[in-house]
């Protein structure tokens, strides 16, 4: 199979998980990117189960409603039962480096506040050390070249992000991005820490003090399903 019909195949994974074990009536927890897309559109078959949904960026929310199911904004909602969202890399533990779409930061909000937090991705995601794919950190724009300093401090090789027409890139949020290249995340949990105590960061796409609780990963046999409460 290629890419995207792994990509299809753990988005309709997803929405059968979501289906079999959140209740009728919830509003869910959707995340950002292609493989989150997918997701999206399996569940818009069943649109009519769920109150409604809170969405990690505004490319989400456009899809979800354009899909005909309504978008809660997270101080609306109390708890969510679910959040399923995609990563850029995936270990043996469900630490995640995310951020790739550059809605890092709104993920992490609304994964914080979910009960079970479903990873979706393919196989060519999962890695034994964190750190290949560059990790984004979200910083006011400010304090960008501070930021940058202390992250080469760090080990890494920082790069502010730009759009494809070389424009400066813009989050949801009015911030920037720094890619952080050649790391070896050998204890994430701690650099998450270090990072984000970095002033001005806004955040750091780490997903390791609150990582996947669930995966479900497409390969070639079919979807993998890793239950990392266990």
């Amino acid at each position: 199979m290629t890419q995207d019909e792994l990509k299809r195949l753990v988005g309709q994974a997803a929405a059968d998980y979501v289906k079999q074990h959140v209740p009728e009536g919830s509003v869910i927890g959707v995340g950002t990117g292609s493989t989150a897309n997918c997701f999206i559109d399996a569940i818009a078959a069943d649109r009519a189960r769920y109150r409604g949904a809170v969405s990690s960026s505004e490319a989400s929310t456009e899809r979800l409603r354009g899909h005909g199911i309504e978008v809660f904004d997270l101080n609306q909602i109390d708890s969510l039962p679910v959040y399923v969202d995609g990563a850029d890399e995936i270990n043996a533990l469900g630490h995640m480096v995310k951020g790739g779409g550059g809605a890092l930061t709104r993920e992490k909000i609304v994964a914080s506040v979910a009960m079970t937090f479903v990873c979706v991705v393919d196989a060519s995601k999962r890695v034994p050390v964190l750190g290949l794919f560059p990790l984004p950190v979200e910083v006011i724009p400010m304090a960008q070249a501070s930021v940058a300093r202390a992250l080469t401090a760090m080990g890494g090789t920082p790069q502010a992000r730009v759009r494809a027409d070389g424009s400066p890139y813009v989050t949801d949020n009015g911030c920037t991005i720094l890619d952080v290249r050649g790391l070896q995340i050998l204890d994430p949990v701690a650099f998450e820490t270090s990072v984000n105590q970095i002033p001005g960061v806004v955040t750091v796409g780490l997903f390791a003090q609150r990582g996947a609780d669930l995966c479900l990963m497409g390969t070639t046999a079919g979807v993998e399903m890793t239950d990392y409460r266990n």
